[in-house]
């Protein structure tokens, strides 16, 4: 048979084309490329399943697994100078409440019945609004029906809202319903508020203050019980009690955990909302140093816990504090406080402040403040420490020792230079005097004798015045500067730097007029805080160094269970050193010494055997007694200034009592309040501290 020829519409031949060269050469470059993509896909499944397969598990560990922490770790102790714990934790056992995810109201309530019925707990700080609003939820159809249908429609015309509602049943409750309520209502009803009580999603204290047997029965039904659990919690104790506990500090509740006003400081560092910090003074300012490191689990779908870390209690600090002397000086201040309201002339007096401390290294020994008020007819004594660093007082002649510097150091005054102790008089303002008139004396006995006078001619040359009596005088206003940069030096009008939260400056005066700068001299114009006053007379003890003072002494680890793995020690810090030749510091303590001697204002204040120096102030205060923000009772401040012994300082006392009679009393007329709580307090000192 013949084959056809491939004949066009043209009527051309046309050869075939034969195709099988070209699709053969396609069929082996796609064989390639396969046996290439199957190559890289089985190099991948190797890479993936066997190189990476560590890897890639882990990773998939970490998206199954939910990391857990414990809650916060028990917190450091706090000991004194002597090893004496002052703050500890105790074991709490502990019933809590977290929401589970979704859980209706009506089922919280049934939680709250069976828990009830399990522990006892005490609801007598239940309101009587919340146990009518716990009843208007437990009994919705009746309470339905206090309603009014003209209110309901009121409603629904958005003319009052659903919380107006509840409002009218909680209000219409009466008591013969509410009477009806058995104890076992009424626990329900606390343990319910303690359950929806605080923020949504933290965990909620129901008790703390379970026995044994409660705590095993809750752990026995805790699988009937959705959110709740049971754990040993802890609480901070005080084995001293009440001595020194406000500085000590609190911390917060398990139940409100980080204060709001530090959420985003805390938060920004690691915390939890729900965890416990300290909220005011050596908790708070050491609570880098005190918290303890929580337990880290992780929990696998399996519902299997794996530790990742182990937690541990805080680390301890030691304080300055000698625990015995705080007590003994406690109790000084409260006797003595309730025997001078006995005293004729007190109707103003209600406070002391001491701080007793170490001029060389700025350690506080001890320190109090104690306020006196009259409740219910009877008088009560409060703790007031925290004013040692917080209130103003009037330091009075106790400052002349910074003055005389002054003096010193600008040239307005010489060492031994002799003047006439005589009052001055400024043109259309009263006599400004010594408490007598000396006559002739110099730099040591005015020190010696506390003139007025003398400080104010020093005064006046500082301001580069000229003075006549009965004359207006005019000085150089630069000459407030140069006493307050001066007396920065010592410590005055300046922060301390003590390691407590809320030290403030003092109260500096705003006026610059001639007269207020001879006040300003003698201590009658700027106030300063006592916890300055301390620091003042310590630099002078010291030579002339700034010392910070302070209250924490050394951090040891909890590792260990005494104190034995210490981590760092406090050294003392000089802040600065008062910029003047030693000499003139020298001749300052000279006269220190002599005011304790025969015919000196201390003489017989502290005992000599001590062998004391210092300064004492006698100063004008004013007081608004009626709170109409208006100063309207000028009354006498006492300040106390020592240090011992004078050519060794190892101590300082710094005593004050603002307020101790009405100007108007005379010298005898005055409690001796002051001088009695310095002679007890200088006493015990060396009875117990040496």
């Amino acid at each position: 048979m013949k084959k056809k020829k491939h004949i066009n519409k043209y009527n051309y031949y046309v050869q075939p084309v034969d195709f099988s060269p070209i699709i053969e050469k396609r069929y082996k470059i796609l064989l390639i490329l396969v046996f290439l993509l199957t190559s890289i896909i089985v190099i991948f499944l190797y890479y993936f399943q066997i190189v990476k397969n560590k890897y890639y598990q882990t990773q998939v560990d970490m998206l199954s697994e939910k990391i857990i922490e414990s809650d916060s770790a028990p917190r450091g102790r706090i000991y004194d100078r002597n090893g004496n714990v002052l703050v500890d934790n105790q074991a709490v056992k502990t019933i809590t409440y977290k929401k589970p995810t979704g859980i209706k109201m009506s089922e919280e309530i049934v939680l709250a019945y069976k828990v009830a019925k399990l522990i006892d707990v005490d609801y007598s700080r239940l309101s009587n609004y919340n146990l009518r609003y716990f009843w208007v939820i437990n009994h919705r159809a009746e309470a339905n029906k206090l309603i009014t249908d003209e209110e309901y429609e009121l409603l629904k015309e958005r003319k009052i809202s659903a919380d107006d509602i509840l409002e009218y049943k909680i209000e219409r409750i009466t008591n013969y319903t509410l009477s009806k309520y058995t104890e076992l209502d009424k626990e329900a009803a606390y343990i319910y508020y303690l359950m929806n009580k605080g923020y949504y999603y933290s965990e909620k204290v129901i008790d703390n203050d379970v026995t044994d047997l409660e705590y095993a029965t809750i752990a026995e039904h805790i699988n009937e019980l959705d959110g709740f659990n049971n754990k040993l919690s802890w609480e901070r104790v005080y084995p001293y009690g009440s001595y020194f506990r406000t500085i000590l500090g609190n911390i917060s509740k398990s139940e409100t955990g980080i204060p709001k006003e530090d959420k985003e400081y805390y938060l920004n560092v690691g915390y939890s909302l729900t965890d416990r910090v300290g909220i005011s003074y050596l908790e708070k300012q050491y609570e880098s140093i005190l918290k303890g490191t929580k337990t880290v689990y992780s929990l696998n779908n399996n519902g299997e816990y794996k530790l990742i870390s182990e937690g541990r209690r805080g680390n301890d600090i030691v304080l300055s504090i000698d625990i015995n002397m705080q007590k003994a000086l406690e109790d000084i201040l409260t006797e003595e406080l309730l025997y001078a309201k006995t005293e004729p002339n007190t109707q103003f007096f209600d406070s002391t402040f001491v701080v007793v401390s170490n001029p060389k290294t700025g350690e506080i020994i001890a320190m109090a403040g104690k306020q006196v008020r009259l409740e219910d007819g009877a008088w009560v004594v409060y703790d007031y420490t925290p004013g040692v660093i917080a209130s103003s007082v009037t330091p009075g002649s106790s400052v002349k020792g910074a003055s005389h510097i002054v003096g010193y150091k600008t040239g307005t005054l010489s060492i031994g230079e002799v003047r006439n102790d005589a009052c001055i008089k400024i043109a259309a303002t009263p006599q400004k005097c010594s408490f007598t008139q000396y006559g002739n004396i110099n730099d040591l006995e005015a020190l010696k004798y506390s003139s007025n006078t003398y400080q104010f001619q020093t005064a006046i040359r500082v301001g580069g015045g000229i003075y006549q009596y009965d004359a207006p005088l005019i000085i150089d206003e630069n000459a407030f500067n140069i006493y307050r940069s001066i007396f920065a030096e010592f410590g005055l009008g300046v922060k301390t730097g003590i390691d407590l939260p809320n030290e403030i400056d003092g109260y500096k005066g705003k006026n610059t007029l001639s007269g207020l700068l001879l006040d300003f001299s003698i201590g009658q114009y700027d106030n300063y805080t006592p916890i300055q006053l301390s620091q003042y007379i310590n630099t002078i003890a010291s030579g002339g160094y700034r010392i910070e003072p302070h209250l924490l002494n050394a951090v040891y680890s909890s590792t260990s269970s005494d104190l034995s793995n210490l981590i760092y020690r406090i050294n003392p810090t000089v802040l600065n050193k008062v910029d003047v030749d030693p000499i003139y510091i020298d001749r300052v303590k000279e006269g220190f010494k002599m005011v304790f001697e025969p015919y000196g204002t201390g003489y017989g204040i502290i005992d000599s055997g001590f062998r004391p120096a210092g300064k004492t102030g006698t100063a004008e205060s004013f007081l608004d007694t009626n709170g109409d923000g208006l100063v309207d009772t000028e009354t006498i401040s006492s300040v106390v200034l020592a240090y011992a012994p004078y050519d060794d300082p190892k101590v300082s006392f710094t005593v004050i009592s603002p307020n101790i009679a009405p100007i108007e009393a005379t010298v005898y007329g005055m409690s001796r309040v002051n001088t009695r709580i310095t002679q007890k307090v200088s006493q015990k000192y060396f009875e117990i501290c040496q």
